[in-house]
């Protein structure tokens, strides 16, 4: 169903919708990432020194009812729920049930002999070879977590065990059938006895459509220059498992700050970056994301699912944390909460400055790109400008910014930069830099 209106009457209400408080620098950055970005509604908390500085709702979390967002509007939060699905296996660690280094073909039946060598280590740190998602799926049909999983058994590893990082929805699919398996409940109903309920997160519950859900947000998609419902997906995913409010997440920072839940010991294993079996280390721990920005420690996580984007951001040594939740799928949360966050810590992301090429230089660069495997990049020169799309939706279409003849970035994501170089033989490259470390390389081919 298409939203009917004018999107030019929907951005004028989008921005009038929040809370009426005294705008800021924060609200004015977020309001003008949302119109810029074409998000309906948003919701946000930030945290310092162990206090809410900030917490706010804005546009709309329904639009055809024209329902405001507020802190307490409830999203699904995708695979940010997989800090809860880690911190399940870590109560159950913690209380001497099972063992990280366990196979965890002693808790799943009928695994077959390639999967015996994965432990409840590697589901964590996806690690474990298995394939990122389970053949099997299917988000309009119910099923257990148990007979997806065991649409992957035919299929050989990726790698061995512990060779490499791949991040893997079927591992935590695993992971929430082993809770299930030696809790001896529905792992939804023992996150809610264990962590939910104690902490007073009375609005985080498992993604079932059936229920009704008191503040519950519609999820969005901007297409052809309207908003369209976005498909729902009726089988619950415990990779992406909850619907949570910021309120909700909040609490859960100050239980990790207090240990409330968890052992500050177990904590840090959680934030410790996996080692690979060559001894090298990954950037992820167990349920969340670690990384490094400009010397700002980063514990974090992202969401997505049809409709909606999460991001879950603390910088641990600056005690910033700021949530991000949003009913748009075109949502960059990530580069939201960054952006944020750098209104509370100086100097956080790098400053851009615009520089002019020579339309004939961009002409260079215009063309398709590809790596090692779709999708398909395509770069166009339109102005004095250069965009790149991924695949064939003019939707995914993001203008790409000159800093110098070779170096370009995006307005919302700073802290990335593309470079075209060529190589000894003459063929040109475009090179994908996050915080000035070469992330992906492709070639152009057309």
């Amino acid at each position: 169903m298409y939203f009917k209106r004018q999107h030019v009457l929907a951005f004028v209400l989008l921005l009038s919708a929040s809370v009426a408080v005294r705008a800021d620098k924060v609200d004015d950055y977020v309001k003008s990432e949302m119109q810029r970005q074409h998000l309906p509604g948003l919701s946000l908390v930030v945290i310092k020194d162990q206090k809410i500085v900030k917490v706010l709702g804005y546009g709309f979390a329904n639009i055809e009812l024209n329902v405001p967002a507020t802190p307490e509007t409830v999203y699904k939060i995708g695979s940010v729920s997989k800090q809860f699905i880690a911190t399940g296996i870590m109560l159950l660690v913690q209380d001497g049930k099972i063992k990280l280094d366990d196979s965890i073909s002693q808790y799943l039946e009928g695994t077959p002999e390639t999967w015996k060598p994965i432990s409840i280590r590697h589901l964590l740190t996806h690690t474990s070879g298995i394939v990122r998602e389970a053949p099997g799926f299917d988000p309009l049909k119910i099923q257990s977590d148990a007979d997806v999983i065991k649409t992957a058994y035919p299929l050989p590893l990726r790698f061995a065990p512990g060779e490499k990082y791949e991040y893997c929805n079927v591992g935590y699919f695993s992971l929430a059938e082993i809770i299930r398996k030696v809790s001896g409940k529905p792992w939804g109903e023992y996150l809610g006895e264990r962590v939910f309920k104690p902490l007073g997160m009375n609005a985080t519950r498992t993604t079932d459509m059936r229920d009704l859900v008191p503040n519950r947000a519609n999820g969005y998609v901007w297409r052809d220059g309207k908003f369209q419902n976005a498909s729902i997906y009726f089988a619950l995913r415990p990779s992406g498992a909850f619907l949570s409010t910021v309120l909700d997440l909040a609490k859960f920072e100050d239980a990790l700050a207090k240990e409330k839940v968890l052992k500050q010991s177990v904590l840090d294993q959680m934030w410790t970056p996996v080692k690979l079996n060559d001894g090298k280390t990954e950037g992820y721990g167990f349920g969340w994301q670690l990384d490094d920005v400009r010397g700002h420690k980063l514990v974090n996580h992202g969401g997505s699912l049809p409709g909606f984007r999460a991001q879950y951001a603390r910088f641990v040594n600056d005690k910033v944390t700021v949530v991000v939740l949003t009913n748009g799928d075109n949502a960059n949360a990530f580069s939201i909460a960054r952006g944020v966050a750098n209104l509370y810590i100086p100097n956080l992301l790098p400053v851009r400055n615009v520089a002019r090429v020579d339309p004939k230089v961009l002409d260079t660069y215009a063309g398709q790109y590809q790596g090692n495997q779709p999708p398909v990049l395509t770069i166009t020169r339109e102005g004095n400008k250069l965009t790149i799309q991924q695949g064939t939706n003019p939707d995914n279409k993001t203008e790409m910014l000159p800093e110098s003849q070779t170096d370009f970035f995006m307005i919302d994501q700073p802290y990335t930069t593309f470079s075209f170089v060529k190589d000894e033989t003459g063929q040109l490259f475009m090179v994908r830099k996050v915080d000035g470390r070469e992330a992906a390389r492709v070639k152009k081919i057309k």
